[in-house]
């Protein structure tokens, strides 16, 4: 199973009309995922040549800092969402367990 079809069957049960939005974020995580990996095989920090105690961050790594954001904004996000359809199916059930009272 590819990451696209795991995170697809995860957001299954969202509401139908926001389901387009979901399509469009999991393709932006799915991105980000990809290049946050690629990222990561470049350095992150520069060493002056003469003075190791001298460093200074490369545009990989900030980058990686910027996406990184993004990436982890991006899944609170999806997590709100899978959130409001575990409450709203938590509230059939209670619903349903109320009629039997």
């Amino acid at each position: 199973m590819t990451r696209k079809e795991e995170l697809n069957e995860i957001f299954e049960a969202v509401d139908p009309n926001q389901r387009k939005l979901v399509n469009k974020l999991i393709n932006e995580v799915l991105y980000l995922e990809e290049t946050l990996e690629y990222l990561k095989t470049l350095p992150a920090i520069r060493v002056h040549p003469k003075d190791r105690t001298k460093q200074e961050i490369t545009s990989a790594g900030k980058l990686y800092k910027d996406m990184q954001g993004s990436y982890a904004n991006d899944i609170r996000i999806l997590l709100s969402l899978l959130n409001k359809v575990d409450n709203s199916a938590e509230n059939e059930l209670l619903k349903k367990l109320a009629e039997f009272e």
